[in-house]
């Protein structure tokens, strides 16, 4: 299972992020993970969707926008319209998220859907069949640079079994507290997509940060009996 790297411009210098973006795209990330905090779901406020209009000018990257927002609805079309690939939101947000996914796919995005850590997996059981990825958040949303929670990893394993025996595309992202040490078992537990922010944008060597979280692939079967990686 071939791991992907999406650095997270929250931690990147705000003043300067085309070439942030640039910097890591050219040290091998495939994704841009974008935060977008609205001052009510998490304290902080982040961007909106002319920034990222404006981003998309300067890269071809795969746009990973995360909605920490209440009512996400009301954002797609323009985040879409921005230039977003993907748009995740969160199931904790959405009175009605089969229409929020919807909504998404009507824009021309493939939807995502985010979990806290405090939300059980049954809250988005019955959406897996209907989205392209499933984000587990290892921290609390709203903030950079927090420790990595590592109770999510049986909520990761979980979620890896539960798409296995639905038969359906759905790949598994992580994100907080994402490094070097924590990607392994991120991975081992079947996250596909990393989203790391400080790990990478403070690290000395970007390129390196980036191979590091990205380690080295696992090879995973279908309806496993048990969890052996093969070489």
């Amino acid at each position: 299972m071939s791991t992907i790297v999406a650095p997270s411009i929250l931690s990147a210098d705000f003043a300067h992020l085309a070439d942030e973006i640039k910097k890591v795209t050219d040290a091998g990330a495939e994704y841009i993970h974008i935060d977008v905090m609205d001052g009510t779901f998490v304290p902080e406020i982040t961007i909106g969707a002319p920034v990222v209009r404006s981003l998309r000018k300067f890269s071809d990257a795969v746009f990973d926008v995360h909605l920490m927002v209440e009512h996400p609805e009301t954002q797609i079309k323009s985040f879409a319209e921005a230039g977003a690939d993907i748009i995740t939101f969160h199931v904790e947000t959405a009175r009605h998220p089969h229409r929020v996914i919807q909504q998404i796919h009507e824009s021309g995005c493939k939807a995502g859907v985010a979990l806290n850590p405090g939300t059980s997996l049954s809250m988005i059981e019955e959406l897996l069949e209907d989205v392209e990825m499933a984000l587990v958040m290892t921290v609390n949303p709203g903030y950079a640079g927090q420790k990595f929670i590592e109770s999510q990893l049986g909520k990761i394993h979980m979620l890896y079994h539960m798409i296995d025996e639905m038969e359906t595309e759905c790949d598994i992202e992580v994100d907080g507290g994402i490094n070097a040490k924590t990607s392994v078992l991120v991975r081992e537990s079947g996250a596909k997509i990393l989203v790391a922010g400080s790990a990478i944008y403070g690290a000395p060597d970007v390129a390196r940060a980036i191979k590091d979280i990205r380690g080295k692939e696992l090879h995973r079967h279908r309806h496993y009996e048990d969890d052996e990686e093969e070489d």
